[in-house]
């Protein structure tokens, strides 16, 4: 799942900028490939003062986690007998390999690939003491087994710092003169927005929403016997003016389009940007996403990343992550309406009802996904 954000926020730069500053030519203690814009440099700067003088921080930002997870794959991959001839002649400093990280950012979608094509490998649990303040929910997540699929008496291959969900958002104006606002998915059918749609160009998304909206799982492996559902989706299509997983929000801008179905850390800087627009988590639940802290396969991790593991799940560290970085917290750090701006409370204040009724998207056996994929393409082509 390529997620990305649209406009980058001030707390990004400012840690691009603290990241930059802290590569030197001594080996760091701790070296973290991080999606850009997840962790905010007050938190970084924080861990540091908890180290001692002689302990070096590295923590490198990446624009997108499809990108991360390239990087895992290419530090696993041996160099052919041809590059091995040719770094031979290259300066020292050019024709080493680069060195993995102790710690990566990946998304939950990512995680079954990265096990069962050997990538990471699980986390010694005995280390990290703070892992009761994730809820079991998120345990669960992330126990899984050689095959990628969750196990509850699997190993823990990741630790998840921050999640969001796929969420509506909206122009104001537009739906005031229509006289109604946006609560589900359901209204998403409603005659007055035909042509009037952006939607994620993911099969498993979109079919996702309609199957929810049926009162059915993301997760349903049998949708070909779900009659009304090719139905569902070709009325849905009539709706929708634009497919997109990275510019889905421009026309909704522009004004091209009324609505729009996103990712809620893509929608956070939006919404804080445009007071036209406005964000709502579907009532009948949606699909969740987390980013996890994952080692790289055949990583030596002393105690530093395992410091830096319990201390992004410590209460006060997962409110800053919070409101620094628009996102959601799997540990429960008693965040209150003050603490987040207005415009985004609705999609930070965790409603237990609609928590409850939402899913991670789990990974689907290569001949559902297939169903998935071509049903997705049909419906495009209604």
């Amino acid at each position: 799942m390529d997620r990305r954000s649209f406009l980058l926020g001030t707390s990004t730069l400012a840690l691009s900028q603290v990241i930059t500053g802290c590569g030197t030519k001594q080996q760091p203690s701790l070296s973290v490939q991080l999606l850009k814009g997840s962790i905010p440099s007050q938190v970084v700067n924080q861990f540091q003062k908890t180290l001692n003088s002689g302990e070096k921080l590295k923590f490198t930002p990446v624009n997108q986690i499809q990108d991360l997870f390239k990087l895992l794959q290419t530090w696993q991959k041996p160099q052919t007998n041809s590059q091995q001839e040719w770094t031979r002649y290259l300066p020292f400093n050019q024709n080493q390999k680069s060195s993995p990280a102790n710690l990566v950012t990946l998304g939950d979608y990512w995680l079954q690939a990265a096990i069962t094509q050997k990538l990471i490998q699980p986390l010694e649990t005995a280390k990290i003491k703070n892992l009761s303040n994730l809820n079991e929910n998120w345990q669960q997540l992330v126990k899984r087994d050689e095959t990628g699929q969750i196990n509850p008496q699997g190993q823990i291959w990741g630790i998840p710092y921050r999640w969001g969900n796929t969420v509506i958002i909206y122009n104001q104006e537009k739906f005031k003169q229509l006289g109604w606002f946006p609560t589900d998915w359901s209204d998403l059918w409603r005659s007055e927005l035909q042509n009037r749609i952006s939607l994620l160009n993911h099969p498993r998304e979109v079919i996702g929403l309609v199957l929810k909206k049926l009162g059915k799982s993301y997760n349903t492996e049998n949708i070909n016997q779900i009659s009304e559902l090719e139905t569902e989706l070709q009325k849905l299509n009539k709706q929708v003016k634009f497919y997109d997983s990275t510019k889905y929000l421009e026309p909704l801008i522009t004004g091209d389009t009324w609505l729009a179905v996103g990712w809620s850390n893509d929608i956070m800087p939006v919404i804080s940007r445009y007071q036209r627009l406005t964000a709502v988590v579907p009532q009948s639940g949606t699909a969740i996403w987390a980013d996890l802290w994952v080692s790289p396969q055949g990583v030596v991790n002393d105690n530093l990343p395992y410091q830096w593991l319990d201390f992004s799940l410590q209460p006060n560290t997962a409110k800053k992550i919070v409101s620094l970085t628009k996102s959601n917290s799997p540990v429960d750090n008693n965040i209150v309406p003050g603490d987040i701006p207005k415009p985004v409370q609705n999609l930070l204040l965790t409603n237990a009802e609609v928590f409850a009724k939402s899913e991670f998207i789990l990974p689907l056996a290569p001949e559902v996904m297939q169903n998935y994929e071509a049903l997705f393409s049909k419906m495009k082509k209604s």
